[in-house]
C-alpha cells in the first residue's frame, strides 16, 4: 500500500514486487525526434546523426568539372510561427524553419599544372523548408489534425545465414546460404548448389563462382588455399618422406607407417587411428618428424607454387600429388614443399574444387566476369568493371551497412572492425565464405531469422531523415545542372538551392506514408498505445499478403519486449504489436528490458537492460518465479 502526494491511500494487487519506476511511455518518439533534429545543441557540437548526417553525407555537391563547389557549414531551427495549440486551431501545420548555411567556392584551374586556386567564395543562409516540430505528447500537428508516426520493426541490417531447405517435409540435401543485407546498397547472396559448389549473386542478378569474387578482391589462388585451408610441410630424406609433428592436428588421423621413438621402440603402429593417449607418448618422447608413404598424401594438393633453381615453375599450387610429381621434386633437388591439409574425416576441400573447375585465374578477368553478369550486353573494359566493382560494396555514397549493420557483422563473424567502416570490407566477405563453408559441414549453426536479435526498431526520427536524404538527394540533381548550365561566378548559394524536392518529400512523409497515421483518440490509453505501437509493414518492411505464419508468430525473444497478446485479429495478426511496458529502444534500435541480477542464489535489486542477443549468454529466470524472503 503506497500513500500519493495528497494523501490518497493506493493499494497494490500485483503478486510481484515493483523494482523499476514506470518510465515515461512515449520516450521512444521524443528521444528519436530529438536525436534528429539535435535543436538545443549548438552547431559546432552537433553529433553526426539526423539531420547533421544526411547534410554531411550529401553536401559538398561538386559541379561536373569539378570548379565549383557547394559546402555545407551547419543548419538552425527558427521559433515556430505558431504554437501547438494554434496550429490545431488554425488548421495549419506546427512546424519550424529549418534554414542552412552553406559556402559556394569557385576554382580556377591553371591548364599547363592544373593546380587549382580560389577565386571567389560566397556564404550565405538559405531558408529550406518547414520541418514539423513534435509537440510534447509525442504528436504532430499537420494541418490543424494531430498525427502519429508508428514505429517500424524492420528486419536489421547485418549478415543472415539459413537453410533454403527448412520447412520442407522431405529434403534430400540441405542447401545453405548467406545473405549481406546492408542498410542502402546491393545484396549480396552466398549459396551452394546441390553439387556443393558455392555461388555468389549480386542484387539477385546471374550466380557466380564465390572464387571469381575473391579474386576480384585481390586473392590469387595460392592466397585462397592459404585462407581457408591450412598447410603442411614435407620433407624427402634418405628413407622416403616425413612431414613436420603438429600435436594440434594429428588426433584422427591414421598414419600408413610406425612412429618409432630414437632406441625404436614402437609408439603407434601402422594403420592405427591417433588417440589422445597416443599424442601424450609422441609428445613425450620428443618426435619432430612423422614418416610417411605416398598414400598418405595421395588425395591432398600441393599448396604453393613450387620452382627448380632457375626459377621455372615445376608444380604449381592446387595441383593434386602423385608418384609422377614427387618423382619430378626430387629430380630437381627439392628438399621440402607444402601441401594442403585436407583431411578425409574432419574437413573437405569444396573450395578447392571450386578453384580447380574455375577457368578465371586474374583478377582483372574476375573483374570483368562480374562486369558482365551484371552489366550483360555492354561493351566492358578493365576501368569500367573496375568502377562498378568499387561502387557496389566499397563506396559509401553507394553503399551503407550502418553501425548496426556493422555491429551485427563483427559479431557473428567475430571480428573488430571499427564500427565507423559502413562500407564491406574483403574480410568480411572471406569469413562468411568460411562460416557458411562450415555451416555445410556441419561446425556452425543457421541463424533464426524470427529472433528479436534480426529485427530492430526504426522510430519516427530514423523514417524521417531516411525521406530527408531522398529529397536532398533530388535536390543534389538539380543543384549540379544549375551549377553547369548557368555562369557559376555570378550566382549566390540562394539561386542554386531549390528546396521544392525537399518540402515535397516532408509533406509526402506526413501526408501520406503508410506509417504517419491519424492519432487514435478514443481515450487517454488508446492514445499511448497508438505511439508506443510497433508495425512490420511499411516501406522496407513485409507486405501482410506475402507475410508467413513465423513472421507473425510469439518468439521465445519477445519476452519482456513484445506484448504477446495485444495484436488486431485479421489479415494484421502478428504484423502489428506494441512495446511492453519497461522496454526501451537502445542506441542501435534493439529492443532492450530490464532483469534483475542473481548473486550467490540470491536476487539483487541491482537492474541490467539487456537486448535479445545481449541475453542469449545468460540463464534467464521468469518474473513470477516464486522468491522466498
Amino acid at each position: 500500500m503506497t500513500k500519493s502526494s495528497n494523501s490518497i491511500e493506493r493499494l497494490n494487487f500485483s503478486k510481484i514486487r515493483q523494482v523499476v519506476d514506470l518510465p515515461d511511455l512515449i520516450e521512444v518518439q521524443k528521444e528519436s525526434y530529438a536525436q534528429l533534429l539535435q535543436e538545443h545543441v549548438p552547431s559546432h557540437e552537433r553529433l553526426e546523426k539526423g539531420l547533421e548526417q544526411v547534410f554531411r553525407e550529401v553536401f559538398p555537391i561538386t559541379d561536373f568539372n569539378e570548379t565549383s563547389i557547394l559546402e555545407y557549414v551547419s543548419y538552425a531551427l527558427d521559433k515556430a510561427k505558431y504554437t501547438a495549440s494554434e496550429a490545431i486551431q488554425r488548421k495549419t501545420t506546427y512546424a519550424a524553419p529549418l534554414r542552412v548555411k552553406v559556402r559556394l567556392v569557385n576554382y580556377d584551374i591553371d591548364e599547363e599544372t592544373n593546380e587549382k586556386s580560389v577565386l571567389s567564395a560566397k556564404e550565405a543562409e538559405v531558408y529550406l523548408c518547414d520541418i514539423p516540430l513534435m509537440t510534447e505528447r509525442g504528436t504532430f500537428v499537420i494541418n490543424g489534425v494531430e498525427r502519429v508516426v508508428v514505429n517500424q520493426l524492420h528486419r536489421s541490417p547485418g549478415i543472415f545465414f539459413e537453410d533454403a531447405t527448412a520447412g520442407k517435409s522431405v529434403v534430400e540435401k540441405h542447401l545453405y546460404s548467406a545473405r549481406i543485407i546492408p542498410y542502402r546498397g546491393s545484396w549480396i547472396d552466398f549459396e551452394f548448389d546441390a553439387k556443393n559448389v558455392m555461388y555468389v549473386r549480386i542484387d539477385k542478378k546471374r550466380k557466380i563462382p564465390v572464387t571469381v569474387l575473391l579474386k576480384a578482391l585481390g586473392l590469387d589462388e595460392q592466397k585462397i588455399l592459404g585462407t581457408y585451408y591450412g598447410t603442411e610441410t614435407i620433407h624427402f630424406t634418405d628413407d622416403g618422406m616425413v612431414k613436420d609433428f603438429d600435436p594440434e592436428k594429428i588426433i584422427g588421423r591414421r598414419n600408413s607407417c610406425e612412429i618409432k621413438d630414437e632406441t625404436g621402440e614402437i609408439l603407434v603402429k601402422a594403420n592405427y587411428k591417433i588417440t589422445k593417449a597416443a599424442r601424450k607418448r609422441l609428445v613425450k618422447a620428443g618426435i619432430q618428424y612423422i614418416p610417411i608413404n605416398i598414400e598418405d598424401i595421395e588425395e591432398t594438393y600441393i599448396a604453393e607454387d613450387i620452382a627448380d633453381q632457375e626459377g621455372e615453375i615445376i608444380a604449381e599450387s592446387n595441383t593434386p600429388i602423385s608418384e609422377e610429381i614427387l618423382e619430378r621434386l626430387k629430380d630437381n633437388d627439392i628438399e621440402s614443399f607444402k601441401v594442403l591439409s585436407i583431411d578425409r574425416q574432419s574437413s573437405d576441400s569444396a573450395i578447392r574444387d571450386i578453384l580447380a573447375s574455375d577457368k578465371v585465374k586474374t583478377q582483372e578477368e574476375a573483374l570483368l566476369e562480374i562486369y558482365k553478369k551484371l552489366r550483360p550486353g555492354e561493351p566492358a573494359t578493365l576501368e569500367t568493371a573496375q568502377n562498378l566493382f568499387d561502387n557496389l560494396f566499397f563506396n559509401e555514397k553507394r553503399y551503407d551497412l550502418s553501425r548496426v549493420g556493422r555491429l551485427k557483422i563483427n559479431k557473428r563473424l567475430k571480428l573488430n572492425t571499427p564500427l565507423d567502416t559502413t562500407t564491406l570490407t574483403p574480410e568480411d566477405i572471406v569469413e562468411t565464405v568460411r562460416v557458411l563453408d562450415n555451416i555445410r559441414q556441419g561446425l556452425d549453426k543457421v541463424d533464426d531469422i524470427d529472433h528479436l536479435g534480426h529485427r530492430r526498431v526504426r522510430a519516427v526520427g530514423e523514417q524521417l531523415q531516411n525521406h530527408i536524404r531522398i529529397g536532398l538527394t533530388r535536390m543534389e540533381k538539380t543543384v549540379k545542372e544549375r551549377m553547369s548550365i548557368q555562369d557559376i561566378e555570378e550566382l549566390s548559394p540562394q539561386d542554386l538551392l531549390n528546396a521544392k524536392p525537399l518540402s515535397a518529400s516532408i509533406k509526402e512523409f506526413f501526408g501520406s506514408y503508410q506509417l504517419s497515421q491519424f492519432m487514435d483518440q478514443t481515450n487517454p490509453l488508446s492514445e499511448v498505445t497508438n505511439k508506443r505501437r510497433l508495425s512490420a509493414l511499411g516501406p522496407g518492411g513485409l507486405n501482410r499478403e506475402r507475410a508467413g505464419f513465423e513472421v507473425r508468430d510469439v518468439h521465445t525473444s519477445h519476452y519482456g519486449r513484445i506484448c504477446p497478446i495485444e495484436t488486431p485479429e485479421g489479415p494484421n495478426i502478428g504484423l502489428i504489436t506494441s512495446l511492453t511496458t519497461f522496454a526501451r529502444i537502445n542506441e542501435f534500435g534493439f529492443i532492450e528490458t530490464p532483469y534483475r541480477k542473481v548473486e550467490n542464489n540470491r536476487v539483487t535489486d541491482d537492474v541490467v537492460y539487456m537486448s535479445a542477443i545481449e541475453e542469449e549468454d545468460f540463464c534467464i529466470a521468469q518474473a513470477n518465479a516464486p522468491l522466498d524472503e
